[in-house]
């Protein structure tokens, strides 16, 4: 597979991922957050804190879609291995870790206030879990890449 055709799929993926994010969280999180509020009347108080909760979670969502577009723009361009897609890396790792840590405060905050059931904190860190992995692939990916881009750095300068 060449650089191009593996940066044309990329941007298709990313490209898909924020449609579906765009109907998740436009379409399907308010329509079954209304129709949870309809079966459950004595839940309607917590109907905005955990709307606004989880819409909140768009934006590190959008953003890290964002940098892997960025980052497969460059992949496009022959550009893999250097200091640009370790830093679009970087900020992967910075997005995903920060996150995976608002949605741990906010889903402890919200159950501290007695507005979460025990059993959507305890699956909620599932979804911790695999944003602090995914920082931690973005971090090692990062290093390795700029690693690599030394190399090259170095490799080109050699006659």
């Amino acid at each position: 597979m060449t650089q191009k055709t593996l940066s044309i799929w990329l941007k298709v993926a990313v490209i898909v991922l924020s449609f579906i994010g765009l109907a998740a969280y436009a379409l399907i999180l308010p329509s079954y957050a209304v129709s949870m509020k309809d079966q459950y009347p004595e839940f309607a108080d917590r109907f905005v804190p955990w709307l606004l909760f989880l819409t909140l979670t768009a934006i590190p969502y959008y953003a890290a879609l964002t940098f892997c577009f960025l980052l497969s723009v460059n992949i496009g361009r022959g550009q893999s291995f250097s200091l640009k897609s370790a830093k679009y890396l970087r900020w992967i790792m910075i997005d995903s870790a920060v996150a995976s840590a608002y949605f741990f405060t906010g889903n402890l905050v919200l159950a501290l206030m007695n507005m979460s059931h025990p059993g959507i904190l305890i699956m909620s860190f599932l979804i911790v879990l695999l944003c602090f992995a995914l920082s931690i692939g973005a971090a090692v990916l990062s290093h390795l890449v700029m690693k690599a881009a030394a190399i090259k750095d170095e490799n080109d300068l050699t006659i």
